[in-house]
């Protein structure tokens, strides 16, 4: 029987992508917002965008190696600009708003086609819903349940800006079971990939795994063991309504 049913973020409940008119436009701002706060990059686009990507690659080798995210203070001063040499005291103050803008002007997102009458759904059957969700800002998803009308609808939000946890480590999703008091055995996760999502609600216990693939789910994915397998698919997130009905009808 499913009593909890949590949920990834970007990619899950939400559309979410990266094309060059994105990537550009996160550059643009980024130099635009460092210029005002009296810190110049001296460089062009294209070497901010190198730079700027050699410092996610550095930050994300010792991220993914640890299972662990850091504040978007310790992200943007030591990995990300930190080939600029901004003083930390004069960069430091301003790191989650650059978090938070690169997290709405890097990704394209949009909610899911679905997703408010699959939450209703089940918050009809008097499930318990959560989210558990990677992301390098300490606001921004809460920020856009909002503007997308469905934070309401989450008795628990669980971010690995604020645990310091990375899914997969299980201790992430352990994190929001008990928020939500929850057991695993009796919960459900919701994810867009096997790397972190399937694999890492295994490991917490999770009684169901239910995947929906995204955009970026096949590069997050690469490399994966295809023993790895999610107890369920769907195509539109509206099906996980049906699946869940299913699980507790037979149950």
């Amino acid at each position: 029987m499913v009593k909890t049913v949590l949920f990834d973020m970007g990619g899950t409940l939400e559309d979410i992508y990266v094309d060059a008119a994105s990537e550009r436009a996160a550059m643009l701002k980024l130099d635009a917002m460092l210029r005002s706060w009296g810190m110049h990059t001296q460089v062009d686009l294209p070497e901010l965008k190198q730079r700027v990507d050699a410092g996610w690659a550095r930050y994300g080798v010792y991220r993914d190696a640890h299972n662990v995210e850091l504040k978007p203070v310790e992200i943007w001063c030591d990995y990300i600009l930190t080939d600029f040499g901004f003083p930390r005291e004069l960069l430091a103050p301003h790191c989650e708003e650059i978090a938070h803008m690169w997290e709405i002007t890097y990704y394209h997102r949009q909610l899911r086609p679905g997703v408010k009458p699959m939450l209703e759904g089940l918050k009809e059957m008097g499930l318990k819903l959560g989210i558990v969700s990677n992301t390098a800002a300490l606001y921004q998803v809460f920020d856009i349940l909002e503007e997308y009308g469905i934070r309401d609808y989450f008795r628990d939000v669980t971010l690995s800006s604020v645990t310091g946890l990375r899914k997969p480590c299980p201790d992430i999703f352990q994190v929001a079971l008990r928020q939500t008091q929850s057991r695993a055995c009796e919960s459900a996760y919701v994810g867009d990939t096997v790397s972190r999502d399937i694999i890492g609600s295994k490991k917490a216990g999770f009684g169901v795994s239910i995947q929906i693939c995204s955009k970026l789910t096949k590069m997050k994915d690469a490399g994966v063991d295809p023993a790895f397998r999610p107890d369920y698919m769907v195509d539109d997130i509206y099906d996980v309504l049906a699946v869940i009905r299913q699980i507790n009808t037979e149950q």
